[in-house]
């Protein structure tokens, strides 16, 4: 399948969930939002959320800094 996260194409294979996203992307250990066309994916709905083709996936950590 083809999706945008983070503002970049990228294939994701069938069946991949939100939690499994945030885990490729090595964010599992960082606090982080995961929106997807738009529209935000709770915490606990990540590991059931399964991605479409055709998606648009922001996934946002938190920077510290003053």
């Amino acid at each position: 399948m083809n999706c945008t996260v983070n503002g970049e194409q990228r294939d994701i294979p069938r069946g991949t969930t939100i939690e499994q996203l945030i885990a490729e992307l090595g964010l599992e250990k960082s606090i982080c939002a995961a929106e997807v066309d738009k529209k935000i994916v709770p915490k606990r709905e990540r590991s059931s959320f399964e991605i479409q083709d055709g998606m648009t996936i922001e996934i946002v950590t938190l920077v510290g800094g003053g």
